[in-house]
């Protein structure tokens, strides 16, 4: 069973790809992107407002492990990936055409960083109890 924060990653993750297919509708794509790129903004606020971080960090041990890091590292590389994407994004709305295959690079490089950000996030959560009938 996945959790609420896993179905609402996956869920803006299925919209982003959705959205990254249809990038020649403008008026859908640009929304669409830029409303995922602040609700990820914000996503670790809601995490740290909502869970309690020092018994998982500090009582179980878990900040000196390898995967914390390594997630930690994967969202700071998709924040400074969503900063070079919105660059190329205000050149491209500006009629600049170079920069068309640099945002397109970007894009794929956002979803393959974005969905391992979503996987060590899985591979982190706490295990959700399950009844046994």
């Amino acid at each position: 069973m996945i959790p609420g924060t896993g179905l609402f990653a996956s869920a803006t993750f299925a919209l982003m790809l959705a959205a990254f297919y249809h990038a020649r509708m403008r008026r859908v794509h640009v929304p669409v992107m830029i409303s995922i790129m602040v609700a990820d903004l914000f996503f670790p606020i809601y995490l740290y407002m909502t869970r309690d971080w020092h018994k998982k960090l500090i009582e179980h041990g878990e900040l000196l492990s390898f995967l914390m890091w390594m997630h930690l590292i994967l969202v700071i590389t998709l924040y400074v990936l969503y900063v070079v994407q919105i660059q190329t994004a205000r050149r491209l709305l500006g009629n600049d055409e170079s920069v068309r295959k640099d945002h397109r690079t970007q894009g794929i490089g956002i979803l393959v960083t974005r969905g391992l950000v979503i996987f060590t996030g899985a591979l982190l959560a706490e295990p959700v109890a399950t009844p046994i009938f």
